[in-house]
This record gives C-alpha cells, structure tokens and sequence, in this order.
C-alpha cells in the first residue's frame, strides 16, 4: 500500500502551478494568495480521505475549483459581463492568465465570414435586437435570427479551438484558458 503523500510535498509540487490556476480565475494577485492558502487547509485537513494517490493532482484541483466557487459565490456577482472585462486594469492580470480581455472575443468575430461577422457584432457587442440586425441587414426577422445563431455556433467553434472554457452550472464563463498550439487567438498564452 502506498503512503499518503505529506502537504508539503503536495506544497512543493503543485503550489506554484496551483497559483496560476486560481489566479486566472480571481481578479487580484491577493484574492489568488488567500484562495491559495485556503486550499491548502482543505488539503490538509482532508488529506486522509485521498483515496487514490495516483489522481493526487485531480484531487487538489478539484479542491482549488471548489474554493473558487466557494469565493465567487460569496461575493454579490461572481461574474463579469462581457463588457465590465475591458475595465480590469492590464496591472491586475497576471502575464500567464490568457483571454485577458474582451479585445480577444473581437478578433475571435473577426474571424467570422462577412454577413455573419455583422449580425453577431450587431446582437452580442452591440446588444441590438434582432430585429434592428434584421433592418440593418435587409434580412427578414427569422433570416436575422438563422444568422445569429449560425454566427455564434461558428463563433463556439474558432472559440473552442483556440480556448478551455470553464463554465459555471449557469453555463457563465468562469475562466478560460490557451490550448497548447491554438493558431487562432493571438493573445491567449503570450
């Protein structure tokens, strides 16, 4: 039978991967050493009720989700709206955090084809009715709408090629980070 690994060796392993993790997901470098901190107390105080050392590394995680969770749900809207992303300073992120701000969801649209690039800019930046697109596009209503659904699943699609997305069970994005080798965000992961 192996031996339940120590929180210090668990510390000196993941600690500094860990960091990274929760700080992508919290707004301030202090939030992130707190929740940090919190995690390892849970760590430690539940350490023997690891059952499988070989998913050591899931387990922590899992632990540092919850914490996060923990976090954000405490405090009064643990999510930001698109458009209160571009007001985080550039001072507040952390250089590794990828999908920094919102000027990565405008290159993913102008990524989109022409018409569909309009409709989604017009209905999701822009937040105008769909019957306003419609106008604006010389589309019918239902035409408008086949557009925009169409242009936010082509937009899901270079999303989810270029970025993880973790949601929350509302479907919000909670965090997000780079895959290895995206070609098509040129912010994420730099």
């Amino acid at each position: 039978m192996k031996t339940q690994p120590t929180t210090d060796a668990i510390w000196s392993h993941l600690s500094l991967d860990l960091r990274r993790f929760i700080r992508r997901r919290v707004p301030d470098d202090h939030v992130a050493d707190d929740l940090l901190q919190e995690t390892f107390m849970r760590v430690h105080r539940n350490i023997g009720t690891l059952q499988d050392a070989e998913r050591l590394a899931a387990w922590v995680y899992q632990i540092a989700r919850n914490v996060v969770h923990d976090h954000h749900r405490g405090t009064r809207d643990p999510t930001l709206a698109l458009t209160d992303v571009e007001h985080v300073s550039d001072e507040a992120q952390d250089p590794q955090s990828g999908c920094r701000d919102a000027t990565w969801l405008q290159e993913m649209i102008q990524l989109l084809p022409d018409g569909y690039r309009q409709a989604v800019q017009m209905a999701e930046i822009e937040d105008k009715p769909q019957q306003f697109v419609a106008d604006r596009l010389g589309l019918s209503l239902s035409g408008a709408k086949s557009r925009i659904q169409r242009g936010r699943a082509m937009l899901k699609g270079v999303l989810e090629r270029c970025c993880s997305f973790e949601l929350d069970a509302r479907g919000r994005v909670m965090g997000c980070d780079p895959k290895p080798n995206q070609q098509e965000c040129r912010e994420c992961g730099d």
